[in-house]
Protein backbone atom coordinates (compact mmCIF):
# COMPACT_ATOMS: atom_id res chain seq x y z
CA UNK A 1 0.00 0.00 0.00
CA UNK A 2 1.31 3.31 -0.90
CA UNK A 3 0.87 6.69 0.42
CA UNK A 4 0.83 10.08 -1.28
CA UNK A 5 3.36 12.35 -0.38
CA UNK A 6 2.37 14.98 -2.34
CA UNK A 7 2.25 18.51 -0.85
CA UNK A 8 -1.50 20.23 -1.86
CA UNK A 9 -0.51 23.60 -3.33
CA UNK A 10 -1.81 26.58 -0.78
CA UNK A 11 -5.09 27.69 -1.25
CA UNK A 12 -4.73 31.18 -3.08
CA UNK A 13 -5.87 34.35 -1.04
CA UNK A 14 -9.12 35.75 -2.00
CA UNK A 15 -8.38 39.36 -2.99
CA UNK A 16 -5.02 37.17 -5.42
CA UNK A 17 -8.48 35.64 -6.81
CA UNK A 18 -10.34 38.47 -7.66
CA UNK A 19 -7.37 40.38 -8.39
CA UNK A 20 -8.32 42.44 -11.85
CA UNK A 21 -6.38 41.43 -14.89
CA UNK A 22 -4.31 44.15 -15.87
CA UNK A 23 -4.72 46.21 -18.67
CA UNK A 24 -2.19 44.71 -21.58
CA UNK A 25 0.12 47.85 -23.05
CA UNK A 26 -0.70 49.10 -26.42
CA UNK A 27 1.56 47.63 -28.91
CA UNK A 28 2.97 48.79 -31.75
CA UNK A 29 1.72 46.12 -33.90
CA UNK A 30 -1.55 47.59 -32.95
CA UNK A 31 -1.19 51.15 -34.60
CA UNK A 32 1.80 50.60 -36.96
CA UNK A 33 -0.38 49.31 -39.81
CA UNK A 34 -2.81 51.55 -40.01
CA UNK A 35 0.01 54.78 -39.73
CA UNK A 36 2.15 52.74 -42.66
CA UNK A 37 -1.26 52.71 -44.98
CA UNK A 38 -2.12 55.76 -43.96
CA UNK A 39 1.36 57.41 -44.96
CA UNK A 40 1.06 55.08 -47.68
CA UNK A 41 -2.31 56.56 -48.99
CA UNK A 42 -1.41 60.67 -48.66
CA UNK A 43 2.06 59.39 -50.73
CA UNK A 44 -0.12 58.20 -53.52
CA UNK A 45 -2.23 61.05 -53.25
CA UNK A 46 0.58 63.05 -53.65
CA UNK A 47 1.79 61.75 -56.43
CA UNK A 48 -1.25 61.26 -58.26
CA UNK A 49 -1.56 65.04 -57.57
CA UNK A 50 1.95 65.75 -59.01
CA UNK A 51 0.79 64.85 -62.44
CA UNK A 52 -2.06 66.84 -62.29
CA UNK A 53 0.09 70.01 -60.82
CA UNK A 54 2.65 69.09 -63.89
CA UNK A 55 -0.08 68.73 -66.96
CA UNK A 56 -2.05 72.38 -65.28
CA UNK A 57 1.21 74.42 -65.81
CA UNK A 58 1.64 76.24 -68.78
CA UNK A 59 5.34 76.07 -69.12
CA UNK A 60 4.71 71.88 -69.45
CA UNK A 61 1.44 71.93 -71.88
CA UNK A 62 3.67 74.08 -74.48
CA UNK A 63 6.45 71.26 -74.38
CA UNK A 64 4.09 68.48 -75.37
CA UNK A 65 4.44 68.82 -79.07
CA UNK A 66 7.91 68.25 -79.19
CA UNK A 67 8.06 65.87 -76.75
CA UNK A 68 9.46 63.32 -78.90
CA UNK A 69 12.47 65.81 -80.00
CA UNK A 70 13.10 67.31 -77.02
CA UNK A 71 11.66 65.13 -73.90
CA UNK A 72 13.97 66.60 -71.33
CA UNK A 73 12.31 70.10 -71.57
CA UNK A 74 9.17 68.12 -70.74
CA UNK A 75 10.34 66.47 -67.67
CA UNK A 76 12.42 69.71 -66.75
CA UNK A 77 9.34 72.09 -67.10
CA UNK A 78 7.50 68.94 -65.04
CA UNK A 79 9.97 68.77 -62.38
CA UNK A 80 10.64 72.68 -61.68
CA UNK A 81 6.86 72.79 -61.76
CA UNK A 82 5.94 70.10 -59.42
CA UNK A 83 8.89 71.17 -56.81
CA UNK A 84 8.34 74.76 -56.86
CA UNK A 85 4.36 73.60 -55.97
CA UNK A 86 5.30 71.04 -53.34
CA UNK A 87 7.87 73.20 -51.79
CA UNK A 88 5.25 76.54 -51.55
CA UNK A 89 2.89 74.23 -49.93
CA UNK A 90 5.51 73.05 -47.37
CA UNK A 91 6.87 76.52 -46.63
CA UNK A 92 3.68 78.52 -46.61
CA UNK A 93 1.84 75.84 -44.36
CA UNK A 94 4.93 75.02 -41.80
CA UNK A 95 7.79 77.05 -42.96
CA UNK A 96 7.77 79.60 -40.43
CA UNK A 97 6.34 80.68 -36.86
CA UNK A 98 3.80 82.56 -38.52
CA UNK A 99 3.14 80.28 -41.07
CA UNK A 100 2.67 77.39 -38.15
CA UNK A 101 0.48 79.70 -36.35
CA UNK A 102 -1.62 80.15 -39.50
CA UNK A 103 -1.70 76.72 -40.01
CA UNK A 104 -2.71 75.86 -36.18
CA UNK A 105 -5.48 78.47 -35.96
CA UNK A 106 -6.97 77.72 -39.53
CA UNK A 107 -6.88 73.57 -37.87
CA UNK A 108 -8.87 74.23 -34.55
CA UNK A 109 -12.27 74.64 -35.72
CA UNK A 110 -11.81 71.16 -37.67
CA UNK A 111 -10.41 69.50 -34.91
CA UNK A 112 -12.99 70.67 -32.76
CA UNK A 113 -15.83 69.63 -35.69
CA UNK A 114 -14.64 66.99 -36.34
CA UNK A 115 -14.48 65.74 -32.60
CA UNK A 116 -18.27 66.12 -32.71
CA UNK A 117 -18.01 63.68 -36.09
CA UNK A 118 -16.00 61.17 -34.33
CA UNK A 119 -17.76 60.84 -31.24
CA UNK A 120 -21.00 60.65 -32.84
CA UNK A 121 -19.40 57.61 -35.28
CA UNK A 122 -18.42 55.58 -32.04
CA UNK A 123 -21.89 55.94 -30.69
CA UNK A 124 -23.18 54.51 -33.96
CA UNK A 125 -24.41 57.66 -35.31
CA UNK A 126 -23.73 59.66 -38.48
CA UNK A 127 -23.73 62.83 -37.63
CA UNK A 128 -23.28 64.90 -40.77
CA UNK A 129 -25.25 68.08 -38.99
CA UNK A 130 -21.88 69.45 -37.61
CA UNK A 131 -22.42 72.39 -40.41
CA UNK A 132 -25.71 73.30 -38.41
CA UNK A 133 -24.67 72.97 -35.55
CA UNK A 134 -21.59 75.12 -35.66
CA UNK A 135 -24.44 78.05 -37.27
CA UNK A 136 -26.50 78.22 -34.47
CA UNK A 137 -22.95 77.92 -31.75
CA UNK A 138 -21.72 80.71 -33.70
CA UNK A 139 -24.94 82.62 -33.72
CA UNK A 140 -25.35 81.90 -29.50
CA UNK A 141 -22.11 83.28 -29.08
CA UNK A 142 -21.53 86.10 -31.40
CA UNK A 143 -25.21 87.46 -29.91
CA UNK A 144 -23.62 87.14 -26.38
CA UNK A 145 -20.47 88.34 -27.52
CA UNK A 146 -21.65 92.23 -29.62
CA UNK A 147 -25.07 92.86 -27.16
CA UNK A 148 -23.90 91.31 -23.66
CA UNK A 149 -21.14 93.60 -21.71
CA UNK A 150 -19.10 91.88 -19.16
CA UNK A 151 -15.89 92.19 -17.67
CA UNK A 152 -13.11 90.44 -19.81
CA UNK A 153 -12.36 87.14 -19.39
CA UNK A 154 -16.04 86.62 -17.63
CA UNK A 155 -17.31 87.87 -20.85
CA UNK A 156 -15.16 85.38 -23.31
CA UNK A 157 -15.71 82.11 -20.85
CA UNK A 158 -20.08 83.27 -21.04
CA UNK A 159 -19.45 83.43 -25.05
CA UNK A 160 -17.64 80.44 -25.11
CA UNK A 161 -20.34 78.70 -22.74
CA UNK A 162 -22.75 80.02 -25.11
CA UNK A 163 -21.37 78.85 -28.23
CA UNK A 164 -20.92 75.45 -27.04
CA UNK A 165 -24.72 75.31 -25.43
CA UNK A 166 -26.38 76.14 -28.83
CA UNK A 167 -24.51 73.56 -30.64
CA UNK A 168 -25.70 71.05 -28.24
CA UNK A 169 -28.70 72.18 -28.53
CA UNK A 170 -29.42 71.86 -32.13
CA UNK A 171 -27.60 68.26 -31.92
CA UNK A 172 -30.17 67.39 -29.34
CA UNK A 173 -32.67 67.97 -31.34
CA UNK A 174 -31.46 65.04 -33.79
CA UNK A 175 -30.88 63.33 -30.76
CA UNK A 176 -34.40 63.36 -29.52
CA UNK A 177 -35.74 62.78 -33.09
CA UNK A 178 -33.51 59.73 -32.84
CA UNK A 179 -34.04 57.94 -29.97
CA UNK A 180 -37.78 58.55 -29.40
CA UNK A 181 -39.42 58.25 -32.65
CA UNK A 182 -36.16 56.58 -34.63
CA UNK A 183 -36.07 59.27 -37.28
CA UNK A 184 -32.96 58.60 -39.38
CA UNK A 185 -30.03 61.02 -37.97
CA UNK A 186 -28.76 61.42 -41.96
CA UNK A 187 -32.09 62.76 -43.19
CA UNK A 188 -32.62 65.05 -39.43
CA UNK A 189 -29.46 66.95 -39.53
CA UNK A 190 -29.53 67.43 -43.22
CA UNK A 191 -32.81 69.15 -42.68
CA UNK A 192 -31.57 70.48 -39.12
CA UNK A 193 -28.67 72.00 -41.56
CA UNK A 194 -30.86 74.14 -43.79
CA UNK A 195 -32.96 75.54 -40.81
CA UNK A 196 -29.73 76.91 -39.27
CA UNK A 197 -28.38 78.31 -41.96
CA UNK A 198 -32.17 79.82 -42.70
CA UNK A 199 -32.36 80.91 -38.82
CA UNK A 200 -29.15 82.62 -39.52
CA UNK A 201 -30.30 84.60 -42.86
CA UNK A 202 -33.72 85.62 -40.67
CA UNK A 203 -31.73 86.59 -37.73
CA UNK A 204 -29.35 89.00 -39.54
CA UNK A 205 -32.64 90.69 -40.55
CA UNK A 206 -33.04 91.83 -37.66
CA UNK A 207 -32.14 95.19 -35.68
CA UNK A 208 -30.78 92.99 -32.54
CA UNK A 209 -28.58 91.38 -35.20
CA UNK A 210 -27.93 94.20 -37.49
CA UNK A 211 -24.78 96.47 -37.50
CA UNK A 212 -25.69 100.27 -37.08
CA UNK A 213 -25.26 101.83 -40.07
CA UNK A 214 -25.37 99.02 -42.83
CA UNK A 215 -27.85 97.51 -44.63
CA UNK A 216 -25.61 94.33 -45.55
CA UNK A 217 -26.74 90.96 -43.61
CA UNK A 218 -24.00 91.35 -41.36
CA UNK A 219 -23.44 91.68 -37.39
CA UNK A 220 -21.28 94.33 -35.20
CA UNK A 221 -17.84 92.52 -34.52
CA UNK A 222 -17.94 90.60 -30.69
CA UNK A 223 -16.61 93.19 -27.67
CA UNK A 224 -12.73 92.37 -27.00
CA UNK A 225 -13.33 91.48 -23.89
CA UNK A 226 -15.01 88.49 -25.43
CA UNK A 227 -12.25 87.71 -27.84
CA UNK A 228 -9.60 85.13 -26.74
CA UNK A 229 -6.13 86.30 -25.95
CA UNK A 230 -3.52 86.03 -28.69
CA UNK A 231 0.06 85.44 -28.93
CA UNK A 232 1.46 86.70 -31.94
CA UNK A 233 -0.65 85.15 -34.86
CA UNK A 234 -1.85 82.47 -32.37
CA UNK A 235 -5.25 82.64 -30.08
CA UNK A 236 -6.01 80.76 -26.51
CA UNK A 237 -8.59 78.75 -28.89
CA UNK A 238 -5.70 76.51 -30.04
CA UNK A 239 -5.40 75.15 -26.92
CA UNK A 240 -8.83 74.75 -26.10
CA UNK A 241 -9.11 72.49 -29.46
CA UNK A 242 -6.14 70.26 -28.08
CA UNK A 243 -7.88 70.23 -24.53
CA UNK A 244 -11.43 69.00 -26.54
CA UNK A 245 -9.42 66.48 -27.91
CA UNK A 246 -8.04 65.21 -24.47
CA UNK A 247 -11.56 65.39 -23.21
CA UNK A 248 -13.06 63.53 -25.87
CA UNK A 249 -9.89 60.68 -25.53
CA UNK A 250 -10.84 60.06 -21.83
CA UNK A 251 -14.68 60.36 -22.18
CA UNK A 252 -14.72 57.56 -24.92
CA UNK A 253 -11.79 55.16 -23.74
CA UNK A 254 -11.99 56.02 -19.80
CA UNK A 255 -15.44 56.86 -18.45
CA UNK A 256 -18.90 54.81 -18.18
CA UNK A 257 -20.46 57.28 -20.67
CA UNK A 258 -17.35 56.61 -23.36
CA UNK A 259 -17.59 52.24 -23.15
CA UNK A 260 -21.89 52.49 -23.11
CA UNK A 261 -21.50 54.84 -26.34
CA UNK A 262 -18.83 52.56 -28.00
CA UNK A 263 -20.75 49.74 -26.56
CA UNK A 264 -24.35 50.78 -28.56
CA UNK A 265 -22.10 51.88 -31.43
CA UNK A 266 -20.96 48.42 -32.24
CA UNK A 267 -24.41 46.41 -31.07
CA UNK A 268 -26.93 48.61 -29.74
CA UNK A 269 -29.16 45.39 -29.51
CA UNK A 270 -27.05 43.54 -27.40
CA UNK A 271 -26.26 46.54 -25.40
CA UNK A 272 -29.71 47.31 -24.67
CA UNK A 273 -30.09 43.14 -23.81
CA UNK A 274 -27.06 44.05 -21.24
CA UNK A 275 -29.43 47.12 -19.45
CA UNK A 276 -28.12 49.69 -21.21
CA UNK A 277 -30.45 52.97 -22.10
CA UNK A 278 -29.71 53.13 -26.17
CA UNK A 279 -32.04 55.68 -26.56
CA UNK A 280 -30.54 58.06 -23.78
CA UNK A 281 -27.20 57.05 -25.53
CA UNK A 282 -28.34 58.62 -28.64
CA UNK A 283 -29.08 61.75 -26.87
CA UNK A 284 -26.24 62.33 -25.18
CA UNK A 285 -24.14 61.01 -27.87
CA UNK A 286 -25.70 64.19 -30.09
CA UNK A 287 -25.81 66.77 -27.28
CA UNK A 288 -22.35 66.82 -27.11
CA UNK A 289 -21.13 66.17 -30.58
CA UNK A 290 -23.09 69.04 -31.52
CA UNK A 291 -21.58 70.93 -28.14
CA UNK A 292 -17.89 70.67 -29.86
CA UNK A 293 -19.24 71.51 -32.98
CA UNK A 294 -20.42 74.55 -31.07
CA UNK A 295 -17.06 75.24 -29.87
CA UNK A 296 -15.33 75.11 -33.56
CA UNK A 297 -18.18 78.13 -34.51
CA UNK A 298 -16.37 79.83 -31.32
CA UNK A 299 -12.60 79.67 -32.76
CA UNK A 300 -13.85 82.27 -35.58
CA UNK A 301 -16.84 84.33 -34.03
CA UNK A 302 -14.32 84.76 -31.04
CA UNK A 303 -10.98 84.20 -32.44
CA UNK A 304 -10.90 86.95 -35.08
CA UNK A 305 -13.50 89.96 -34.38
CA UNK A 306 -15.15 88.02 -36.82
CA UNK A 307 -19.19 88.87 -37.28
CA UNK A 308 -22.08 87.11 -38.00
CA UNK A 309 -22.84 86.59 -41.95
CA UNK A 310 -24.23 84.39 -44.00
CA UNK A 311 -20.97 82.51 -45.24
CA UNK A 312 -19.21 82.98 -42.13
CA UNK A 313 -19.07 79.00 -41.26
CA UNK A 314 -17.76 78.40 -44.82
CA UNK A 315 -17.73 74.56 -45.10
CA UNK A 316 -16.08 73.62 -42.02
CA UNK A 317 -18.94 71.87 -40.79
CA UNK A 318 -18.63 69.44 -43.99
CA UNK A 319 -14.71 69.31 -43.78
CA UNK A 320 -15.24 67.90 -40.37
CA UNK A 321 -17.07 64.55 -41.80
CA UNK A 322 -13.83 64.00 -43.99
CA UNK A 323 -11.51 65.00 -40.98
CA UNK A 324 -13.23 62.13 -38.94
CA UNK A 325 -12.85 59.72 -41.60
CA UNK A 326 -9.40 60.72 -41.95
CA UNK A 327 -8.81 60.23 -38.47
CA UNK A 328 -10.42 56.40 -38.12
CA UNK A 329 -13.15 57.93 -35.72
CA UNK A 330 -10.46 58.43 -33.20
CA UNK A 331 -9.47 61.60 -31.57
CA UNK A 332 -5.74 61.66 -32.08
CA UNK A 333 -6.61 60.66 -35.59
CA UNK A 334 -9.48 63.67 -36.15
CA UNK A 335 -6.13 65.75 -34.58
CA UNK A 336 -3.76 65.11 -37.20
CA UNK A 337 -6.78 65.13 -39.94
CA UNK A 338 -7.72 68.19 -38.94
CA UNK A 339 -3.51 69.60 -39.21
CA UNK A 340 -3.43 68.07 -42.35
CA UNK A 341 -6.07 69.42 -43.72
CA UNK A 342 -5.60 73.12 -41.79
CA UNK A 343 -1.76 72.81 -43.05
CA UNK A 344 -3.23 71.83 -47.12
CA UNK A 345 -5.56 75.09 -47.03
CA UNK A 346 -2.99 76.77 -45.99
CA UNK A 347 -0.39 76.17 -48.41
CA UNK A 348 -3.11 76.14 -51.04
CA UNK A 349 -2.72 79.69 -51.06
CA UNK A 350 1.21 79.62 -51.35
CA UNK A 351 0.86 76.97 -54.23
CA UNK A 352 -1.17 79.67 -55.73
CA UNK A 353 1.43 82.10 -55.57
CA UNK A 354 4.44 80.29 -56.21
CA UNK A 355 6.59 80.49 -59.11
CA UNK A 356 4.30 77.47 -60.95
CA UNK A 357 0.99 79.63 -59.86
CA UNK A 358 -0.87 76.26 -59.28
CA UNK A 359 -4.60 76.81 -59.02
CA UNK A 360 -5.65 76.76 -55.29
CA UNK A 361 -8.29 74.36 -56.21
CA UNK A 362 -5.59 71.54 -56.65
CA UNK A 363 -5.16 71.54 -52.94
CA UNK A 364 -9.15 70.82 -52.92
CA UNK A 365 -7.97 67.52 -55.33
CA UNK A 366 -5.35 66.18 -52.72
CA UNK A 367 -7.59 66.09 -49.59
CA UNK A 368 -10.63 64.49 -51.83
CA UNK A 369 -7.48 62.13 -52.83
CA UNK A 370 -6.47 61.70 -49.69
CA UNK A 371 -9.58 60.97 -48.51
CA UNK A 372 -10.53 58.76 -50.77
CA UNK A 373 -7.18 56.45 -50.38
CA UNK A 374 -7.86 56.27 -46.37
CA UNK A 375 -11.33 55.04 -46.65
CA UNK A 376 -10.25 52.31 -49.20
CA UNK A 377 -7.45 50.46 -47.40
CA UNK A 378 -7.77 47.98 -49.47
CA UNK A 379 -7.25 49.59 -52.99
CA UNK A 380 -3.87 51.33 -51.03
CA UNK A 381 -2.77 47.61 -50.18
CA UNK A 382 -3.61 46.19 -53.54
CA UNK A 383 -1.74 49.23 -55.08
CA UNK A 384 0.79 48.85 -53.09
CA UNK A 385 1.09 45.05 -52.74
CA UNK A 386 0.93 45.53 -49.17
CA UNK A 387 -0.30 43.03 -46.45
CA UNK A 388 -3.71 43.12 -45.31
CA UNK A 389 -4.65 43.54 -41.62
CA UNK A 390 -7.69 43.71 -39.82
CA UNK A 391 -5.89 46.85 -38.26
CA UNK A 392 -6.91 49.20 -41.10
CA UNK A 393 -10.79 48.97 -41.32
CA UNK A 394 -12.58 52.38 -41.42
CA UNK A 395 -14.69 52.88 -38.54
CA UNK A 396 -18.25 53.69 -40.08
CA UNK A 397 -21.44 54.58 -38.11
CA UNK A 398 -23.73 51.05 -37.92
CA UNK A 399 -26.58 53.68 -38.17
CA UNK A 400 -25.85 54.27 -41.54
CA UNK A 401 -28.12 51.74 -43.78
CA UNK A 402 -29.14 49.72 -40.97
Amino acid sequence: MTTDTTTPEPAQAPEQRKAPAKRPPLAAADWLPSVRTTLAAIALALVIGAVLIAFSNEAVIKSLPYFFSYPWDFFREAGSAVGNSYWALLTGSVGSGHAIGITLVRSAPLICAGLGVTLAFRAGLFNIGAQGQLLLGALAAGYVGFTWHLPPGIHLLVALLAGVAGGALWGAIAGVLKARTGAHEVITTIMLNYLASALLIYCLGKNAFQRPGSDNTQSPPVFDSATFPTVGNLHLGVIVAFLAAGLVWWLLNRSTLGFEMRAVGANPDASRTAGMNVPAVYTTAMVIAGGLAGLAATMGILGHHDSLSPTMAGTIGFDAITVALLGRATPLGTVLAGLLFGALSVGGVAMQASAASTPKELTQVLQALIVLFVAAPALVQGMLRMKDTDSNKTVMAKGWGG
